[in-house]
């Protein structure tokens, strides 16, 4: 199959989005093709991705001075401490703003790596080449890097574009299904805010998606791509629009960090545990219709995704969890801001609640 070439605009910065299967080996010429050229580069590589793979990649790229930093990817290293790591391996081998930072691995690898480019020296080319489903259609696009606290996810980072973004599918075959499902929560909430006719072939071809069948994987993570690149194009900094692709986040977030972001939820299946808790919270305040709502009930249930807080969660940590929704970074008065959705296909996200609301909700659902 032919590479897949998306050309994503943010501001004054253009970069591609090159999508398609056993590309590694070409990585040097797709590097000439879009004009990237540096004297050095520190990979940084989720320690999870077969060697194989690394090697097939630092062979690629023989002609360039290469330094491998090795990464242990979880939410619990998307810290501080693990920034720190690369800078002082760029400071020590004396990288300027033309070398390059290339991260190998999945959402929390590139968060990581692409934060720290972008506070290197102000700034240092980035290119990221996602290796899990989920960064593949999420976090690879639109320039979000960030690093997580104890106060909560994602409240340390910067807006900060790449260079390139490589997507290749090859990397998606030494995942594990849990892993591949991860990835389709946000290509199940791409679908719910932005295109119905998307969240029909989703609800028609998943089983085949989340086999890596082809062409439906390249397909899929195409349009999931498509449908990210308008809204980050449209709204760079999440002053607006770009609130929407946050439908679910809310509640997820808080549910990632209630369990102290521990194996036990992973960032896709607390997603699409809160596109459930969003939709029903949606459904509950008649916002949205049933048959939607039903549709979307259906979906979850047929491919025995996660769907119930109550399996999870008691009654004791819901005020735990609704301390981390009050602290999300969307929050700007007392009141806490869902993005929900008015049907398949067209989110609302200018709305606040008042605590109790969501308490008396949530109180609900967890006892069941």
């Amino acid at each position: 199959m032919k590479l897949i070439k998306l050309q994503v605009k943010c501001g004054n910065q253009r970069y591609p989005i090159i999508i398609g299967n056993n590309i590694l080996n070409n990585l040097h010429e797709l590097l000439k093709k879009n004009l990237i050229n540096f004297n050095q580069c520190l990979v940084v590589a989720d320690k999870n991705i077969p060697k194989k793979l690394i090697n097939r990649i630092l062979h690629s790229l023989t002609k360039k001075k290469i330094i491998l930093h090795y990464f242990i990817a979880s939410e619990k290293n998307k810290n501080q401490k693990s920034v720190n790591k690369i800078l002082s391996i760029l400071l020590s081998k004396n990288f300027n703003r033309n070398d390059c930072l290339i991260s190998i691995g999945g959402g929390i690898t590139g968060d990581v790596s692409g934060f720290a480019a972008s506070i290197f020296k102000r700034g240092l080319k980035f290119i990221n080449m996602p290796t899990t489903l989920l960064s593949q259609v999420d976090s690879s696009i639109g320039g979000k890097t960030g690093i997580n606290t104890k106060y909560g996810k994602n409240l340390i980072g910067a807006f900060y574009q790449p260079s390139l973004v490589i997507s290749d599918i090859n990397f998606l075959n030494y995942l594990p299904k849990r892993e591949l499902i991860c990835g389709y929560g946000e290509i199940l909430k791409h679908a719910l805010i932005a295109d119905k006719k998307f969240f029909t072939f989703l609800n028609t071809n998943a089983f085949d998606i989340l086999n890596l069948k082809s062409p439906l994987i390249e397909k899929t993570i195409f349009q999931s791509c498509s449908i990210k690149k308008k809204v980050v194009e449209a709204d760079e900094k999440e002053m607006g629009i770009r609130k929407i692709l946050n439908f679910g986040h809310t509640f997820a977030h808080a549910y990632e960090a209630t369990l102290g972001y521990s194996k036990k939820l992973n960032h896709g299946e607390a997603v699409i545990l809160g596109i459930k808790t969003a939709s029903k919270f949606s459904f509950l305040n008649n916002i949205l219709n049933l048959k939607d709502y039903k549709l979307i009930e259906n979906h979850l249930n047929q491919l025995n995704l996660p769907r119930d807080i109550n399996k999870f969660f008691l009654k004791r940590d819901l005020n735990q969890i609704l301390s981390f929704m009050k602290k999300d970074k969307k929050n700007n008065t007392s009141k806490i801001n869902l993005v929900l959705i008015k049907k398949i296909g067209s989110p609302i996200h200018k709305l606040q609640f008042d605590e109790k609301e969501i308490h008396f909700f949530l109180k609900k659902e967890l006892i069941k």
